[in-house]
C-alpha cells in the first residue's frame, strides 16, 4: 500500500490483449490457470462502478456482498481463492512491486543494491526500478505465485516511485517502462492488471493496464484525473481514509468511481458510496 501523499518525505504503446470487453463478475470461462499462456484478450476486465472489497489485514471476511475482493497475494493461499471464486467473487492479488517488504518470504532474493531509501511504511523500502535485469525475475515469481493460486487480476503497489524520495536517480520514462513491465508480465499470464495511483502518467498507460486503485484522490482535488480510465470502460477502486462519505460520493457516483471509506489498516472494515 502506498504511504498517503501527506506522509511521504517528498508517450504509449499499447498491449494488443486490452480488447476484451469490460464485466464485473465470474465468466464461465475463467481464462488461462496454471502455467497456461494467455491469449490475447482472455483477461477479466472489471467495469466502471463494480462494487469491491479491499482487505489487507486481520482476519479475512468473505461475507462482504459485492463481485470484486482485493486481498493480499502472499498472505492467502488457492483454497481461499476458491473459495471466493465460489461465491461468484473476482479476486485480485495485492503485492508490492516498486517497494521491498522485509517480511516477505523472497525478501532475501533482493540484492542491497536495487534497495532505497523508506517509503513511510515500517518495513518498507523503494526499490531501484531501473534494474529490469535484477527485479524482473523476482516480478515474475511472484505473479507466477498469483496465477497459480487462482487470482485473476493484479494490484501491482508502489508504482510512482519516480516522485518520491527513493535513493535512486528514477525519471518518468523509468516509471513509465517499469509500469508496462508488470502489466506484460501480469498479461502473459492470464491476469489482468491494476495501474496503482500514478496520476500524471494515466494518459500514457491507460491502454496498458486494465483498471485503476486510487488512493485518496477526493482529499486532493484528483479523482478527475481518474476519468481516461472510466472512458475506456475500465474500473476505477477507489479508497477514502480521512473524509466522510458525504463529502465524495456523490462526485464519486458523477465519474463512476468504485469508492470505499477505509481506514489505514486496510482491515474488514469498509464504508461503500
Amino acid at each position: 500500500m502506498r504511504h498517503p501523499t501527506a506522509l511521504l518525505p517528498l508517450v504509449a504503446l499499447l498491449l494488443a490483449g486490452c480488447s476484451a470487453a469490460p464485466d464485473d463478475g465470474p465468466r464461465d470461462d475463467d481464462g488461462p490457470r496454471n502455467g497456461a499462456t494467455a491469449t490475447a484478450g482472455t483477461w477479466w476486465r472489471p467495469a466502471p462502478g463494480v462494487g469491491w472489497q479491499w482487505q489487507l489485514s486481520g482476519r479475512l471476511d468473505t461475507s462482504v456482498d459485492v463481485p470484486v475482493y482485493d486481498i493480499d497475494g502472499f498472505d492467502h493461499d488457492a483454497a481461499t481463492v476458491a473459495g471466493l471464486h465460489d461465491d461468484g467473487r473476482r479476486v485480485v492479488c495485492y503485492l508490492s512491486t516498486g517497494a521491498w517488504e522485509d517480511w516477505r518470504p523472497d525478501a532475501k532474493k533482493f540484492p542491497a543494491s536495487v534497495i532505497g531509501e523508506g517509503n513511510g511504511w515500517k518495513g518498507e523500502r523503494w526499490l531501484d526500478i531501473r534494474r529490469t535485469d535484477v527485479l524482473e525475475p523476482l516480478l515474475a515469481a511472484r505473479l507466477d505465485m498469483c496465477r497459480d493460486k487462482g487470482f485473476d487480476a493484479v494490484e501491482p503497489d508502489n508504482m510512482d516511485g519516480y516522485r518520491n524520495t527513493t535513493g535512486f536517480p528514477i525519471g518518468a520514462a523509468d516509471q513509465l517502462r517499469y509500469n508496462r513491465l508488470v502489466a506484460r508480465l501480469a498479461h502473459e499470464r492470464g491476469m489482468s492488471v491494476g495501474l496503482k495511483n500514478d496520476l500524471d502518467q494515466i494518459p500514457a498507460l491507460v491502454g496498458d493496464f486494465d483498471f485503476a486503485v486510487n488512493e485518496q484522490c477526493a482529499q486532493y482535488g484528483e479523482c478527475a484525473d481518474l476519468t481516461p480510465f472510466v472512458e475506456a470502460g475500465k474500473a476505477v477502486f477507489h479508497v477514502e481514509y480521512e473524509l466522510p462519505t458525504s463529502a465524495f460520493c456523490a462526485d464519486s457516483r458523477r465519474l463512476k468511481l468504485s469508492s470505499l471509506l477505509k481506514k489505514y489498516e486496510l482491515g474488514a472494515w469498509r464504508e461503500a458510496c
